[in-house]
């Protein structure tokens, strides 16, 4: 083999996560499975790199990393070997060479198609199926250390935007709010921001992913702030709209929609509902109320090692929900010219019902 063996004791949670992928095996009908998703590898092997690739079928778990990743692996992982190659696609052929494998799942949606057909050429009639989304799947109910670290995320980027709030004023200007946000993110002991700070204020906040700019901040905006950090890898996701100096009837009626909407869908979140009924009781909402042509996206989505992931709660989505799954709820209401109200916490599906993760509170708040 054009690589080296290093072998790491396996945990109980680590194997739980490891017969779940085994599970896929005789699903799908191949003898292993190649993955290069590095949140996947993550969540299989506890690997924290950004690049490698992990092999699993009935019996090894392989993790494949380049030289400058060997002693961490070593460090973060259990119940796997570690292989250091030279060359990834040759170390991929020499495995399935190795072990005589004629059917390889191939994660589909995280190998570069240059490198997929480089290891095509080279293990010649050995089938390669393409896999997408499986693994994904298996990741959607999340275990109890996986929420200790949902719960940290939440708590720590409340804290950020609660000590934000101190320096929003008019005249600041949205890319300043986003910049400031950030900064007490990672002072508040975030890894990262979830992604890109979204302030937008005013007529911006009719555009569902504005960009923060250099608009001012002016009395009688809605300033929409959607944010997120990271802790252990696992993020949060929350959004809050606020109102600067005060605000006319129209815009405390349609918060007052769209918050009725995200609490109504809330107290409907439980297991055994489908996602699908979770976006039709907030979307019913917001449409009664004449508003139905300004909601323009899904109801939420999975949280967890990505801030999106499976399920999506959406009105075509087939998913049913579970306990132990964590999805965002986030209605909206996008008057284009105007303004525009999210409002969207992050929820747990318990045994009987849900418990709100996310810790802002949701009520209006005029700053």
């Amino acid at each position: 083999m054009d690589c080296e063996k290093k072998e790491v004791n396996e945990s109980s949670m680590q194997e739980s996560r490891i017969d779940r992928v085994r599970s896929l095996l005789s699903l799908y009908d191949v003898e292993g499975i190649f993955f290069f998703d590095a949140s996947n590898i993550r969540y299989i092997t506890g690997f924290t790199g950004t690049d490698g690739a992990l092999f699993v079928d009935g019996k090894r778990v392989l993790l494949l990393v380049d030289g400058r990743y060997t002693t961490q692996a070593g460090n973060e992982t259990t119940g796997c070997d570690i292989i250091t190659f030279r060359d990834r696609t040759a170390c991929m052929a020499d495995i399935i060479s190795d072990l005589k494998l004629s059917s390889v799942g191939v994660e589909s949606t995280a190998i570069v198609l240059s490198n997929y057909l480089a290891l095509r050429d080279r293990v010649g009639k050995v089938s390669l199926k393409p896999l997408s989304g499986k693994i994904e799947r298996i990741r959607m109910v999340k275990d109890g250390g996986e929420i200790a670290l949902l719960r940290q995320a939440a708590v720590t980027a409340a804290r950020a935007l609660e000590e934000t709030l101190e320096y929003i004023k008019p005249g600041i200007t949205e890319k300043d709010v986003a910049v400031i946000l950030e900064r007490k993110l990672r002072q508040a002991g975030g890894e990262n921001p979830s992604f890109e700070t979204i302030a937008a204020s005013g007529v911006n906040s009719a555009l569902p992913h504005a960009v923060p700019g250099s608009r001012k901040i002016q009395h009688g905006d809605f300033l929409t702030i959607d944010y997120g950090t990271i802790s252990g890898g696992y993020h949060s996701d929350e959004t809050c709209t606020f109102g600067i100096g005060s605000l006319t009837e129209k815009q405390i009626a349609v918060y007052d929609i769209v918050k009725e909407a995200h609490d109504k869908a809330i107290r409907a979140v439980k297991p055994g509902i489908s996602c699908a009924e979770i976006d039709g009781i907030a979307r019913a909402h917001i449409t009664e109320a004449g508003y139905g042509e300004y909601f323009s996206h899904g109801t939420g989505h999975g949280v967890g090692l990505n801030v999106h992931e499976p399920p999506r709660v959406y009105e075509r989505s087939e998913d049913v929900l579970e306990e132990g799954i964590v999805i965002t709820i986030e209605p909206g209401i996008y008057i284009p010219g105007l303004w525009g109200v999210r409002i969207e916490d992050t929820i747990l599906v318990g045994r009987d019902g849900c418990e709100i993760i996310t810790k802002m509170y949701k009520d209006l708040r005029i700053l």
